[in-house]
């Protein structure tokens, strides 16, 4: 039986289901007995009733470390609180008990670049025991590590982005600047904890025996130290004095583009039955995009030019968007339509939508002679140099070079989705294969070694293998390469809140005149 995008969809609804959970049962039951809320209670009460959550990367180090971290251990995502977004990154102490893992980090720190391009009042639930120390490699000592969470946390604040804390448990050693370095800071009496060396490494360092809480409790915190401000009874009371705090932050900024009422899409069937599994097979990307925007908003540019890009002025729940979606391989003039396009939108303030199905540029004597290489290098620079913000969804396949025009993960989309079926590697398997293969034949041949069609074979199917298995939507999401996958038919939906969200900073002036294609 034939896979198909509803079964694929369905896939998706249990992973999600599981990684939610957290923890082993075990571990979820103790932290209960412990008087403290499960992590998903915790963002749930934080939040406003009926509030949406763009949750970052939910199955973010699915299949690694022996599936013993699922959603690498900690909650992300955007909310509405009081009204207005806030970033909320929450610690799973269920999960080991939240100590941070590599992808812990990696997704910490994509939670906070999306809330410093977006402009987005951070709000940490602590309840972490540190770094991972097995993998302390891993975690500490470079650059993009555990280190530059706290960097962040200065750099935001200094730039006006609120930094609010509520330590609901463990904070130890370097996760001890999580709650110092925010600008106001809440603990639980009797529950939270901070200090830069828990109980053991005192006994160790200094020979002095002390309890967590004489150590670093809340009512040490709140009445001598001052590390932090609010003492609260329990979680349940910490959340509500976090939203207090929420409540006196200035008004954010209103939208960057005018906003109409949304109106329902003119093609309301699903995207289940419009986008094939099969990432080489071919479909019209007009269907996609009469599914994704309002009715009667598409006014599509230069139609009957370099034809295997489609690039129109739309809207999507009421706010202009541009998108540009491939509809085949990207030729020289498909590359200059397409820079042309977003040099449009960068002058008249829009943002835009990339729909990813792409294979990659011609290849070929006439496409090189053409100059393919210079005409990609125009998309591409349009892409990396615009002001606007940049939403990306891979619907079918991202291959080689065309990732880059399509505004793939290297070009900061500000939020970028995939589909269950979609694929992303430098070049399909077979290719890979068949490269690697014609190779190591030539090699042979110059050494005059005989290499029989059964040995080439031999050799293409472990290649096939891995590219097939690192070209797979849940190994890429594991590894952060994008911000999660999503359900064909709630992309939508998806798309309407990112762009609510991506509205609310204000965009720079434009830096230069429109060069015409």
């Amino acid at each position: 039986m034939p896979v198909t995008q509803q079964a694929l969809a369905e896939e998706l609804r249990k992973r999600l289901a599981a990684a939610a959970l957290g923890g082993p049962q075990r571990s979820r039951e103790r932290h209960v007995a412990r008087g403290k809320m499960l992590p998903r209670d915790r963002v749930d009460r934080l939040l406003d009733e009926g509030s949406p959550f763009i949750e970052v990367a939910p199955l973010a180090a699915h299949g690694l470390y022996g599936d013993e971290a699922p959603g690498a251990g900690v909650i992300a995502g955007i909310g509405l609180v009081h009204g207005r977004h806030v970033m909320v990154v929450c610690n799973d102490a269920t999960v080991k008990g939240g100590t941070y893992f590599p992808m812990t980090v990696k997704k910490h720190l994509r939670a906070q670049e999306i809330a410093l391009e977006n402009r987005l009042p951070c709000l940490y639930l602590v309840d972490s025991g540190g770094a991972f120390l097995p993998r302390q490699d891993e975690v500490f000592p470079d650059r993009d590590h555990f280190g530059r969470i706290f960097f962040n946390q200065a750099r935001m604040s200094a730039a006006g982005i609120p930094q609010l804390a509520a330590v609901l448990g463990s904070c130890t050693a370097g996760g001890a600047y999580v709650p110092a370095m925010s600008d106001q800071t809440v603990i639980v009496r009797g529950q939270g904890t901070i200090f830069l060396g828990g109980p053991p490494l005192v006994k160790a360092a200094i020979g002095e025996i002390v309890t967590a809480e004489e150590l670093g409790g809340g009512e040490l915190h709140a009445r001598r130290s001052g590390v932090v401000d609010h003492l609260a009874d329990d979680d349940e009371h910490a959340i509500e004095i976090l939203r207090d705090i929420v409540a006196t932050l200035p008004q954010p900024a209103q939208p960057a583009w005018q906003v109409e009422p949304s109106i329902a899409p003119a093609e309301t069937g699903s995207l289940y039955d419009v986008v094939p599994v099969d990432v080489n097979a071919a479909y019209d990307v007009h269907e996609v995009i009469d599914r994704l925007v309002d009715a009667d908003s598409v006014s599509e540019f230069k139609p009957e030019y370099g034809t295997t890009l489609v690039t129109a002025f739309a809207r999507l729940h009421g706010h202009p968007v541009g998108i540009i979606a491939n509809n085949g391989v990207l030729f020289s003039e498909s590359a200059q339509k397409g820079a042309h396009f977003i040099e449009l939108c960068d002058q008249r303030g829009i943002p835009l939508l990339f729909l990813q199905n792409i294979t990659g540029f011609m290849v070929g004597t006439d496409a090189e002679a053409g100059g393919i290489a210079k005409d990609g290098a125009k998309m591409v620079t349009a892409v990396a140099t615009t002001r606007v913000p940049k939403l990306t969804v891979i619907i079918g396949g991202s291959f080689g070079a065309g990732n880059y025009s399509m505004c793939g993960r290297a070009y900061a989309p500000r939020f970028l989705w995939s589909w269950p079926s979609s694929r992303i590697s430098v070049m399909g398997g077979a290719q890979a294969a068949s490269v690697l293969a014609t190779v190591k034949e030539d090699q042979l041949a110059a050494a005059g070694t005989p290499w029989t069609p059964e040995q080439r074979a031999d050799f293409e199917m472990p290649v096939r293998s891995q590219y097939e298995a690192q070209g797979e939507p849940y190994y890429a999401t594991a590894r952060l390469w994008d911000d999660g996958i999503v359900d064909p038919d709630q992309t939508r939906d998806l798309l309407g809140l990112a762009l609510d969200v991506v509205s609310r900073t204000p965009l720079p002036a434009p830096r230069f005149g429109l060069f015409r294609m």
